[in-house]
């Protein structure tokens, strides 16, 4: 689908092994059955042994004076404009999620601990294995922008669509209360509880009630189900996703325990997406079955009429125009990423700047929180000098500062350990999904500054690796100056009270708590103070905004 990769993106984005795999472990089997099956037996069981119940349609349907008479153009509008964008949200999460494709309810992400997986492979245990080789493939028509290892381009979608997709929904709430449109949504009497059973009851076991004329109201099933798709799903959608943020977690401890934790909170963000489509396919169906010509002209047109088929004409269209622009969406994630980057940082990237960024990270986890497993990522150096150096215990490693400074150095690991020690337990947050806590020890980046002495015109500080990016070329990455200065930003030789490991980044990687994992270098081999981040590499502020379209900066 107009896609034309390099040899070395070919590789990546469309390996030899493609499978999809869904494994999901017992007890959330169970779990699953107690809520989905059980009121479904509970209703055959009812229907077997007591007959259908009285059908609600010929008691409660009666249009009264009060009820909302027809769809205004704002109802329809928002309708179809939520649709179009849950179509963005849903297929460019789905990229995301298989960017490491389990989930768990721990914010150690220890491999079997997951409660699902979406690969048929377990992690080996008899080689390395990092969590960028775990990732699985996705097929474009299921994701955006589909592949593999594409999450900046996905997460451009993402995070493009879900202000839109707010203030629609913001916008059809303050219309709906300020008029009597609420009516249809929003409960009034609790004996809408047992009348939505006896709903169910007749859809369960495959009969059809008596159905209101939907131009004036809902039948109760109904009510309750778009109540809880507005007032439920779409605010926990949107509180779950906030609660993955490195920046909102290591400054609130607390909220992400709303959902149990980090890790909860990712699992009801993918449960919510599940019960979003399990609602459009059983709302569809529904709306097929009831009546398509006369609902169609309801939701399009606003009209009451079963003759006219301009509603059909209506919502295909508005169903083909999707589906182009999902045609267009693929076309412009592989011809204008970095149009897509670009975008994303003017609508997101000043929004985070001005809020998320401002949190300073504050100490809370404690010895006992340690992770028993932390994910190794990113590719080990190949670089000649860093494997004499490691094979050296890195006793004649020196880190050279340098660029915009009074006083460039280079400093040795001991001479740094010299400068004081700060230890420090944080979680840290994969921009994959995954989470673990651990201690770092090592100098805080303000003592750094303080020797090196910056001009007065620098904002940014590149830190540069003995390793390589994805495709290729040294890895480096930038750090705008005030984040250097918060709590908890530290240049690191220490993990869980001992030497860093090779695999975590020896001989020093970075700890910054507020951004994700990709923006921790490691394996540092010199560091530069700029005046701004375009005046390294191709402008954008690190190897994976380079080359993998991420976020400058990282806070969510």
């Amino acid at each position: 689908m107009f896609t034309r990769f390099t040899k070395e993106e070919e590789a990546v984005h469309y390996p030899i092994d493609r499978r999809m795999h869904i494994a999901i472990k017992p007890y959330m089997r169970v779990i699953f059955f107690m809520i989905i099956l059980v009121p479904i037996l509970a209703a055959w069981l009812q229907y077997l042994v007591a007959g259908l119940p009285a059908d609600p349609g010929r008691i409660s349907y009666a249009n009264t004076a009060t009820d909302p008479t027809g769809f205004p153009v704002w109802v329809n509008l928002s309708h179809w404009v939520n649709f179009f964008f849950l179509v963005l949200i849903i297929r460019s999460g789905l990229s995301i999620l298989v960017d490491h494709p389990r989930l768990y309810w721990n914010n150690g992400c220890k491999p079997g601990t997951d409660w699902i997986r979406f690969t048929p492979l377990e992690k080996p245990t008899d080689k390395s294995w990092t969590a960028k080789e775990d990732a699985r493939y996705i097929n474009p028509v299921l994701g955006l922008p589909g592949y593999r290892h594409t999450i900046g381009i996905a997460r451009s979608w993402h995070f493009i669509t879900v202000p839109f997709f707010m203030l629609n929904g913001i916008v059809f709430i303050i219309l709906l209360f300020i008029t009597n449109q609420w009516l249809r949504l929003v409960p009034t009497s609790l004996n809408i509880i047992p009348e939505a059973w006896n709903l169910f009851v007749y859809y369960a076991t495959f009969h059809l009630p008596v159905e209101p004329n939907g131009y004036y109201h809902f039948n109760a099933l109904q009510q309750l189900s778009y109540f809880a798709v507005v007032f439920i799903l779409a605010p926990l959608a949107m509180l779950t996703g906030m609660a993955m943020s490195p920046a909102i977690e290591n400054r609130f401890h607390w909220y992400p325990k709303m959902f149990g934790n980090r890790q909860g909170a990712r699992s009801v963000h993918f449960l919510i997406m599940i019960a979003y489509v399990i609602f459009i396919v059983v709302h569809v169906a529904l709306v097929a079955a009831t009546g398509l010509v006369k609902n169609m002209n309801h939701i399009t047109s606003g009209i009451d009429n079963a003759e006219s088929l301009s509603g059909i004409y209506i919502g295909g269209a508005i169903i083909l125009i999707t589906t182009a622009f999902a045609i267009l969406a693929h076309w412009l994630s592989w011809r204008k990423p970095r149009m897509l980057q670009r975008l994303n940082a003017v609508i997101n990237g000043n929004l985070w700047r001005l809020t998320l960024n401002r949190f300073k990270p504050t100490a809370y986890y404690k010895e006992k929180d340690i992770s028993p497993y932390f994910w190794a990522n990113g590719k080990m150096p190949s670089s000649v000098t860093w494997k004499h150096l490691a094979e050296d215990d890195f006793r004649e490693y020196k880190l050279r500062i340098g660029g915009l400074v009074d006083n460039p150095v280079e400093l040795s690991l001991q001479e740094l350990k010299n400068l004081g020690l700060k230890q420090t337990i944080t979680m840290h947050h994969c921009i994959q999904g995954w989470s673990g806590i651990a201690e770092w020890g090592g100098v805080p980046i303000s003592q750094i500054i303080e020797l090196v002495k910056p001009a007065a015109n620098v904002t940014t500080v590149a830190f540069y690796s003995f390793g390589e990016g994805l495709y290729g070329g040294h890895y480096y990455d930038t750090i705008t100056l005030d984040n250097c200065l918060k709590p908890q930003s530290i240049l690191a030789w220490e993990m869980n009270y001992a030497a860093l490991p090779l695999e975590h980044g020896a001989p020093l990687r970075l700890r910054i708590e507020n951004q994700l994992g990709y923006k921790m270098v490691k394996w540092i081999s010199s560091i530069e103070f700029l005046e701004t981040h375009e005046m390294v590499g191709k402008g954008f502020g690190g190897k994976n905004e380079d080359d993998e379209y991420f976020d400058l900066l990282a806070n969510t």
